[in-house]
């Protein structure tokens, strides 16, 4: 398999999609475009990804594109191996139903706080009042999903866990994050998974 990323690694659907990968323990190869050179753009690519994004997967003569949908095709198309989504049925849906507002709500607070802020540098200046407002938003849906016991939001790992864990990151130098959530971002953030994407990310930014 080969998976297509940006080449700074900084789209957080890319680094779900390998997160989904590397926890499935699938053998796959790395293919790097420069957004800022609009790579995704080329008519070669653009030929193979119906969306023309990353990330893109390509499973033999099988294309596909969107982090979601590569995730669930994964978890199809090897159920033997270690899980994705929680197995019971209600938490699998929420835990999609929260991949799904992450991606599509809370627009503020991406753009106010982009991924550069995750992975490159730190904030600055203070956070505009939306994106303050959407911070509050994601931080009250955060503690109602995080279980008392502050493992992980289903009892055992799932992507979700990921995907919510790089949301709150965006806040890491605002002070505004509950203890309790600080902690949680920081026990997601040291899966091996997403210590070898921050790897790629510090060996991009070298070059």
């Amino acid at each position: 398999m080969l998976l297509h990323v940006d080449s700074r690694f900084l789209s957080p659907y890319a680094l779900s999609a390998f997160v989904a990968l590397k926890e499935k323990g699938l053998t796959f190869e790395l293919a790097t475009l420069s957004l800022a050179a609009q790579a995704n753009l080329a008519p070669a690519y653009q030929r193979q990804s119906l969306t023309a994004r990353v990330p893109m997967l390509e499973d033999g003569e099988f294309q596909l594109s969107e982090s979601s949908a590569i995730a669930e095709y994964l978890e199809d198309a090897y159920p033997e191996r270690p899980r994705l989504y929680p197995r019971e049925l209600r938490q699998r849906a929420r835990a999609r139903q929260l991949q799904a507002w992450l991606r599509s709500d809370l627009m503020a607070l991406r753009e106010d706080r982009n991924t550069e802020v995750v992975f490159l540098r730190p904030a600055a200046g203070t956070l505009a009042p939306e994106a303050r407002q959407a911070a509050n938003k994601l931080i009250a849906a955060a503690e109602q999903l995080l279980p008392a016991s502050d493992g992980d939001l289903f009892g055992a790992w799932c992507l979700a866990d990921t995907d919510l864990a790089l949301m709150l990151k965006r806040l890491q130098y605002d002070d505004i994050l509950p203890p309790r959530l600080a902690a949680y971002v920081e026990r997601q953030w040291q899966r091996p998974a997403v210590l070898d994407w921050l790897e790629l990310g510090r060996r991009a930014a070298l070059v």
